[in-house]
């Protein structure tokens, strides 16, 4: 008996091959197989019907072949591509190009590359989203609509060259609207006046004969000079120290964008870098427990940590540091409300 499990990444199929048996094959559709085509505008418009016409890209038509004739000697295929929209919907685009109904195959989706993670989704198949395939398309044939239908006007109307896009012309919209902002803005004037008494004692000024200063309150060269003079005139005393305790809550686990920040403020990494040194994390690196994927799933808008990992990481802490050191409640972070939420937060795999 044969079975064959279908990833998007050449990179994650050889990490998942080391934790099966040899009757599984695993291979890569490396991404969409098939798209649109390039040359024409390719949707069917018919009322308020949209029909894409869907082709196999000329650089995966060999890799289609060799999935067809894998997927005709198994006895059983899995759908195993990334749990999100795009992933969904490459899924729909193999099933349908090896001639088999979406619908009837197994889809099995996992957030971390370790055995063990395999080894469930393997376990507890479902179908495919059909939901998350067609928000896809509708996605997907929007952005052909918009740059086809409004890119040629632009270069008559405006100038050659010019591209509009679903994404990218909202984009433009809010850089010019910040941009006039930028120019409509006043700058004010305005002085504030900072007291250092000692090396590790420093004071700002709040209040002046009975007057609360404010940011904007000195705005005039003459009275911050006449204020500061008095003050150099002045004598000070302390007449409290107050000392307070200040708990520090941790911060909230990583999504993508959080991801890309810290690494761009602490290491100087683009985003570019970032995400890819997260991706082969994700799909494998050697550790002390042999090659298996590192990190979560780093494509996410979720802050959500998953109830099992929770609990592997509260009885690692308990085990190594003792019970003072977990909260009387576990954790939760608020995930926005129009995040999407397939995948949970970024995290280490393979919990202790």
């Amino acid at each position: 008996m044969s079975k064959l499990i279908i990833v998007e990444s050449p990179a994650k199929a050889k990490t998942i091959k080391n934790f099966l048996g040899s009757e599984y094959v695993v291979i890569a559709s490396k991404g969409h197989i098939r798209d649109l085509p390039k040359s024409s505008f390719g949707i069917k418009v018919d009322g308020d019907k949209f029909t894409p016409e869907y082709r196999i890209s000329s650089d995966h038509s060999a890799l289609v072949k060799e999935i067809k004739a894998l997927a005709s000697k198994a006895d059983e295929i899995y759908l195993a591509t990334d749990e999100d929209r795009e992933g969904e919907a490459i899924a729909y685009h193999i099933a349908t190009a090896i001639g088999k109904k979406p619908e009837t195959l197994p889809r099995i989706v996992f957030h971390e590359i370790t055995k063990t993670a395999i080894e469930a989704a393997l376990a507890n198949p479902r179908v495919l989203d059909m939901n998350s395939v067609n928000a896809q398309q509708a996605r997907r044939l929007l952005d052909r609509i918009v740059g086809y239908k409004l890119s040629p006007l632009l270069n008559i109307k405006i100038q050659r060259g010019l591209s509009a896009g679903r994404v990218q012309s909202a984009a433009l919209k809010i850089l010019v609207d910040k941009e006039r902002e930028i120019r409509d803005f006043k700058p004010i004037e305005y002085f504030s006046i900072d007291t250092k008494f000692k090396k590790d004692l420093e004071a700002e000024l709040v209040q002046f004969q009975g007057s609360k200063i404010e940011k904007l309150t000195i705005t005039n060269p003459q009275r911050a000079e006449f204020i500061l003079n008095i003050l150099k005139s002045d004598k000070f005393q302390i007449n409290e120290i107050e000392s307070k305790e200040r708990k520090t809550n941790a911060q909230p686990p990583f999504m993508t964008s959080t991801l890309q920040q810290s690494a761009s403020n602490r290491l100087g990494f683009s985003p570019k870098k970032t995400m890819m040194l997260a991706q082969s994390l994700y799909e494998g690196v050697q550790t002390n427990s042999g090659f298996m994927g590192a990190i979560t799933y780093m494509r996410t808008d979720s802050l959500r940590i998953s109830e099992e990992a929770r609990a592997a990481h509260a009885e690692f802490v308990k085990s190594a540091y003792g019970d003072k050191y977990l909260p009387e409640k576990p954790r939760y972070f608020k995930t926005k409300a129009n995040a999407q939420d397939g995948h949970e937060a970024i995290r280490p795999a393979n919990c202790p």
